[in-house]
């Protein structure tokens, strides 16, 4: 477990802390990156964004290298144009208004872009210096920037722009994001301190995320010695998991089913566990007495052909309003494929008015619907504002800012 005097002291730390940095010297670039996909670098990347506005007056943000783009408009282009879809949660939500989405994803790999680059329709030379122009004019306009990587550092190389090129050319320091554990989160780690090594990157130190919080304390001690004695790196933050920024809202299903919600629409940032869903293969009777004696937010799950437990599930919904028993929290995902199986038009229009009663028709089997939730990884997104804020509030007291900043800012 996680003794009180360690939570305690990170957040005495982090409010302490939480003052203009008094050095007169400019830090260098803080360029984040990670061991693999899906271990927190995102979520690291919003902490740190928000602990360096309480100690800069303005904190730029860049992703030179993106892959996954959304459109936005900018203002100064008076045009819309890609951005990798990180940069827009990072805009709005720390309302970074003092630079443009133009200078903030100057490079987006779609697909066929690695075939036009090997094919010489897309030069090196051309890359590297949107990059390097997209950053100086995000640098003039701030007084600290803060960098977000794709992937692991070696994530780029055949169109010779990973990470660690990157953070070179940039003047970088960089920050190494691994999961929780020690023998192979040190491994990962050895591969990228390797690569940055290689092309003169300093790093700063290590972020070690999603810890168990039994194994906190043995994790915190033996990484920090284990760095410190073989690369003399320091370990600047130890985060717990919480398993609850993990969990997936319904507009996550939404996106992975390539689906809508037929009612409930107003939840759909409702967050729902793994762990809690619950296939329904029994009688209405026992689904009942289930819904009634469970946890309120559930996620049931049945094959489109059980028109008992769809009309029973809007019957209790319906029952629970009128009694006011509890909160009505549950939600249920109705499957079936689509080449074999339709809800009855029928069934479907009583869907009407259950805005409570959040329902999702998704055209998979039963197996395959808890497959995919159970593989999935849900993202941050700026609409999920619940789930950015319970990040950032996380994460930001376990990250020791002070010797972030001294490292980026000495001579290496």
């Amino acid at each position: 477990m996680i003794p009180n005097s360690s939570v305690l002291t990170a957040r005495s730390a982090a409010t302490s802390a939480c003052r203009l940095f008094s050095s007169t010297k400019r830090p260098r670039p803080i360029f984040v990156a990670a061991t693999k996909q899906h271990v927190g670098k995102t979520t690291t990347s919003l902490a740190l964004m928000s602990g360096l506005q309480k100690r800069f007056p303005k904190v730029g943000f860049i992703k030179p290298v993106g892959q996954q783009h959304v459109t936005v408009y900018s203002p100064t282009l008076d045009k819309d144009i890609r951005v990798d879809k990180d940069i827009c949660l990072l805009k709005e939500h720390f309302e970074l208004d003092h630079i443009d989405y133009r200078h903030m994803s100057p490079v987006i790999i779609p697909r066929g872009y690695t075939k036009k680059y090997i094919n010489g329709e897309i030069s090196s030379e051309d890359q590297l210096q949107q990059i390097e122009f997209a950053f100086g004019e995000v640098s003039k306009a701030s007084d600290a920037v803060l960098i977000e990587g794709t992937g692991h550092c070696a994530v780029g190389s055949i169109v010779n722009a990973n990470n660690a090129q990157v953070a070179s050319m940039l003047g970088a320091s960089m920050l190494l994001i691994a999961n929780g554990g020690l023998g192979s989160a040190f491994d990962e780690l050895e591969l990228n301190r390797v690569l940055c090594e290689k092309h003169n990157v300093p790093i700063a130190g290590v972020v070690i995320n999603k810890v168990f919080p039994d194994k906190y304390e043995q994790t915190k001690n033996y990484m920090s010695k284990a760095l410190m004695d073989n690369w003399n790196i320091p370990l600047l933050g130890c985060i717990p998991d919480r398993p609850f920024l993990g969990c997936p809202a319904l507009a996550d299903l939404e996106r992975l089913f390539h689906t809508e919600l037929v009612c409930g629409n107003a939840h759909r940032y409702r967050h729902y566990s793994v762990k809690d869903m619950n296939l329904i293969t029994t009688s209405l009777t026992r689904f009942l007495e289930n819904i009634r004696s469970k946890l309120p937010r559930t996620l049931y799950i049945c094959h489109v052909t059980r028109d008992d437990i769809i009309l029973g599930f809007m019957a209790e919904y319906q029952r629970n309003r009128r009694e006011e028993e509890r909160p009505f929290e549950a939600a249920l995902l109705v499957c079936g494929r689509k080449d074999k199986y339709q809800m009855a038009n029928e069934v479907r229009d009583m869907f009407e008015g259950l805005e409570g009663a959040p329902v999702m028709v998704v055209g998979y089997s039963t197996h395959q619907a808890m497959q995919m939730i159970h593989d999935y990884t849900p993202k941050l997104n700026i609409d999920d504002k619940n789930r950015v804020g319970k990040a950032v509030e996380h994460y930001e007291p376990y990250i020791d800012f002070d010797l972030l900043l001294d490292r980026a800012s000495s001579e290496e």
